[in-house]
């Protein structure tokens, strides 16, 4: 099945050429120049992964994912730029790779069907700079929070975390998607989080994916 994806780029050259590279191996459902418009097209059409570029009139790669909270898609930022800054902003904001537009459309196919499984994907290089950002983060201290969650709710946050849709994983854990959205809430509450990406945040935080 073709992975659906969105292009956000603010050059319209730079997104044909894209589309020109991976052919007709993804169905591109839509394309956004600017971060307004990223936001309305990725709301509406849903995708399972977005390429982001990093530098977008309006604002920034990172203004895109905030303004979409709740959004199933995951994101992979494609940019010219492999600033350290450029690539720590993205991903601490939530995109779950960063690669350069030097990448071959082989390689670039291949991170976007990682991205949408779940993995994280970056350059040797890049991978880098956030392994060296995350490690200079002190731990946070124990969090009381965490010992009421059950192991099942942790088994779920886990995999929230990492980016699985709902349906992904209760097939992961054998239960109904009625009891994943259960412990779903539960986590949550008991977190006193109000979504997906701050639970993500959360997690990280605490290196519990």
């Amino acid at each position: 099945m073709k992975r659906r994806i969105v292009l956000v780029d603010d050059h319209e050259l730079v997104r044909a050429g894209v589309r020109s590279a991976l052919g007709d191996r993804v169905e591109v459902v839509g394309e956004a120049a600017d971060v307004a418009s990223a936001i309305v097209v990725i709301a509406r059409e849903r995708p399972e992964v977005v390429l982001l570029d990093v530098h977008l009139p309006g604002g920034n790669a990172p203004a895109v994912i905030q303004g979409l909270p709740d959004t199933p898609a995951r994101f992979l930022a494609l940019s010219v730029s492999d600033a350290a800054e450029d690539v720590i902003e993205v991903i601490r904001a939530g995109a779950r790779g960063y690669v350069t537009k030097a990448i071959s459309a082989e390689e670039l196919l291949a991170a976007i069907e990682r991205v949408a499984a779940g993995d994280a994907v970056f350059s040797p290089r890049l991978a880098g700079f956030v392994l060296d950002a995350f490690a200079s983060q002190p731990l946070a201290a124990p969090d009381p929070q965490l010992d009421e969650l059950t192991l099942r709710e942790r088994e779920v946050l886990r995999l929230l975390a990492r980016g699985y849709a709902y349906k992904e994983i209760a097939s992961r854990l054998s239960i109904s998607i009625k009891t994943v959205e259960s412990h779903a809430s539960a986590v949550l509450r008991k977190l006193q989080l109000s979504n997906r990406r701050e639970l993500s945040q959360w997690a990280a935080h605490r290196r519990l994916i």
